[in-house]
Parts: structure tokens; C-alpha cells; sequence
């Protein structure tokens, strides 16, 4: 694999943004938890009622094998499909660049990242180059229930490592490099677990009272401010 040409994030000593929502900061709660955890349902929920940007890093990175005139869109299709991490300097660009984007079309400097970081150093150098996060919110499921959502998942996703093979490969990958993550964050206090093995509603219900212990609350809608 040639060499990466080292993007503008990591040309940079110090955190593009601080920890807030003024100018020059943004907030970003890593969203952890094995393939078919529910990420992105949950997600979704705390987009809808607390107007956070979700952030999906396996999505851009999707996105990106298919843009036209990519440098990483090879290379990104092959360490996909292979079950592999993609190098964190192409990953934490394409995040970087998503949320300033987000900052210049609307002003939201609130970010849940999901899948990401998904070992030890990107989460290292992510809090070193982007932002410090605020804390990880976890979804902890069994790996058979898991499996189970995945292989129903992947016959109508489309997704080309939603298949036995791949899943097992993802399973092994989140084990022994991602689940290190989780432990270090936790260690300092700045981890939110919540149980995934229950219905998406009763999920919800966890990780809205761990975000009001945080003391992050809804937004509130339009109609209930007239």
C-alpha cells in the first residue's frame, strides 16, 4: 500500500476546535459498540430531540470509495471489504471536514461520531488534532445478537460486509482493537454505557437518563417555546 500524504489535521499541534459550543469549539460524544450494536437507530433519536449532527465515520468513508477523483477510494474499498481498519489520517479528515462544514452551511457545532475511534490511537490522536471528546456513549450487546441483526440487515442493505464472513472479521476486529477504546475512556469516567440488548425504545430510555446525569438535555421544539 503507497504511502498517505499526510492530510492538513495532521499538519497541525494543537486541537482544531475546544470543548463547547462557541466559536472556535464544537462538542462530539464518540458512539461506540460492536457492528449491530443499533448505533444508528439510536443515533437517529438523539439527532431528532437533541439536534445533534450524527456523524457516521463508516458512512464517509463509503461515501468517499465512491466520489469521483478520490485519492483514498481504492484503498478505502479494499480495507472495507477485507473487514479492516482504514489508516486513521483518512478517517479523522474526512470527520474533520464534515463537521466544519456542518459549522459553515448551519452554525451546529454538537457532533455524535459514530463507529469511531475504533482503536487506540485514533482516539488519541482525534482528541490531539479535532476536538477532546465529551464523553462515549456504548452500546454493550452480545455478539450472537449482533450476528443475528446483521445477516437480517444485509439482506436488503446492499452493504458489502454485511455477510458471515465479513461479520466475523468485524467481531474480531471490535474485540481485540475497539473494545481497548471503551475501556481506556471508561478508566477516566468518560464513558456512558448502556445495555443494547433490550427494544430500541427501552434503549432510548437508558441513554436519555445517562445524558440528563451529564446534564445534556433535549432541545426544545418550536411549538413548545411559542
Amino acid at each position: 500500500m503507497p504511502a498517505i500524504e499526510k492530510p492538513p489535521a495532521f499538519q497541525r499541534d494543537k486541537p482544531l476546535f475546544s470543548s463547547g459550543t462557541g466559536d472556535g469549539q464544537a462538542i462530539v460524544i464518540f458512539v461506540l459498540g460492536g457492528p449491530g450494536a443499533g448505533k444508528g437507530t439510536q443515533c437517529a433519536n438523539l439527532v431528532r430531540d437533541y439536534g445533534f449532527k450524527h456523524l457516521s465515520a463508516g458512512d464517509l468513508l463509503r461515501e468517499e470509495q465512491d466520489r469521483p477523483g478520490s485519492q483514498y477510494g481504492d484503498m478505502i474499498k479494499t480495507y472495507i471489504k477485507d473487514g479492516q481498519i482504514v489508516p486513521m489520517e483518512v478517517t479523522i479528515q474526512l470527520l474533520e471536514n464534515a463537521m466544519t462544514s456542518t459549522i459553515k452551511e448551519n452554525g451546529n457545532r454538537k457532533f455524535l461520531i459514530d463507529g469511531f475511534p475504533r482503536k487506540m490511537d485514533q482516539a488519541l490522536a482525534f482528541e490531539e488534532k479535532v476536538v477532546p471528546s465529551k464523553f462515549t456513549l456504548f452500546f454493550d450487546c452480545p455478539e450472537e445478537t449482533m450476528r443475528e441483526r446483521l445477516l437480517n440487515r444485509g439482506k436488503t442493505s446492499g452493504r458489502a460486509d454485511d455477510n458471515e464472513e465479513s461479520i466475523k472479521k468485524r467481531f474480531r476486529v471490535f474485540v481485540e482493537q475497539s473494545k481497548p477504546v471503551v475501556d481506556h475512556f471508561a478508566s477516566k469516567g468518560r464513558v456512558l454505557a448502556v445495555d443494547a440488548k433490550a427494544s430500541p425504545s427501552e434503549v432510548y430510555k437508558a441513554v436519555q437518563t445517562g445524558f440528563s446525569e451529564r446534564g445534556i438535555d433535549p432541545e426544545k421544539k418550536a411549538e413548545e417555546s411559542v
